[in-house]
């Protein structure tokens, strides 16, 4: 069942957050600014599960088709965790599994997915920013845990299991941090990490993934951080790193900036600068978090008449993310035996 609205093509470039449990005033009018496109939700948006599906229904209410997303990986990065939600393991736990039980990990990063979606989409949320193929070189703090692998064959593999499921739970994917962050020790919310390795192997190893799962990717999120062998902008505001996963690499998705509020954007120079940055790098939406000021700032001072071509085509990429079918109640989902026994999987791997 198709439930796109017309006013899905109008969605804007920008993705901003909101104060707290219920709209105030002021998100209201940040929400239907013409440049807003989506709103990312964060644990203090969050009391119970009617609160959220309460603020979701308002928000889609004032901005009809706008994109509800929220980064809900598993382990340590999962913002609703009470009042029913699962569990949800961290990505090395299938990592680990995969190395006893191939078929059996496969499964198990399906049931994942399919529980994440299923219960981010009964409570009105569209997208989670997951999954994470960053590769795990046991050197990143802020990575660590959340990546499934070493192995860059066997990231892909559970990654494409995971986005089975949240596919089957009618909600898209968005692989994260290309090419890569799991290389540097550096986290780039409070710094600006550096990758001094040569593009032959990122390409080899860390962006492997990104060209394998090919048309299984609905969204990507560069990484903030410089590769200087290849590019002295950090990739989300690198042309010639979107151009390559365009190009070399035939993506033809949606591509977020990482949060522009983040210290490894403050290379771009003001919150406007690193947004026209990021957008004429070849990004289609920006994020910017925790920082209404800079949201203003951002929604009065980015001028998209210089881009209307790409902010059109933009537009439609990320009209396709909105989820195509109805959702399930969260009661309906109790019932549902496919829910149920994907939810004994998931809960045995925590």
């Amino acid at each position: 069942m198709n439930n796109m609205k017309n006013s899905d093509h109008n969605l804007g470039p920008v993705m901003l957050d909101v104060a707290g449990t219920a709209l105030t005033i002021d998100d209201i009018r940040r929400i239907q600014h013409p440049l807003t496109g989506g709103v990312i939700l964060f644990a203090r948006n969050y009391e119970n599960r009617a609160q959220l599906t309460a603020l979701t229904t308002a928000i889609h209410a004032v901005r009809p088709g706008v994109l509800i997303a929220v980064d809900h990986e598993g382990g340590r990065v999962q913002r609703f965790k009470t009042d029913g939600f699962t569990k949800l393991p961290a990505m090395r736990k299938l990592g680990e599994l995969w190395d006893r039980d191939v078929l059996g990990a496969a499964r198990a990063a399906t049931d994942v997915g399919f529980v994440l979606g299923a219960e981010l989409r009964a409570c009105g949320v569209d997208l989670s920013f997951t999954p994470v193929l960053d590769l795990d070189y046991g050197e990143s703090g802020v990575i660590g845990d959340r990546a499934f692998h070493r192995d860059a064959r066997v990231v892909t593999l559970l990654a494409k299991s995971l986005n089975h499921g949240l596919a089957l739970a009618g909600m898209a994917n968005c692989g994260k941090h290309f090419p890569g962050h799991g290389f540097v020790k550096a986290d780039s919310h409070v710094a600006i990490p550096v990758d001094e390795r040569a593009l032959k192997e990122i390409l080899a190893e860390d962006a492997a993934p990104y060209e394998w799962l090919g048309m299984s990717l609905s969204g990507v999120m560069p990484a903030h951080v410089i590769y200087p062998k290849v590019d002295k902008h950090p990739a989300g505001f690198s042309k010639k790193w979107l151009s390559m996963l365009r190009k070399d690499f035939g993506f033809e998705g949606v591509i977020f900036s990482d949060d522009l509020s983040m210290e490894g954007a403050s290379v771009a120079g003001t919150v406007i600068d690193g947004a026209n940055a990021a957008l004429n790098a070849g990004c289609d939406m920006v994020l910017i978090c925790n920082s209404p000021d800079k949201a203003d700032q951002l929604l009065d001072g980015l001028n998209p008449v210089a881009m209307t071509a790409h902010l059109e085509i933009s537009a439609v990429r990320i009209a396709s993310l909105v989820p195509q079918t109805t959702s399930s109640t969260w009661h309906e989902l109790q019932q549902n035996s496919r829910y149920r026994s994907a939810k004994r999987v998931a809960q045995s791997l925590t």
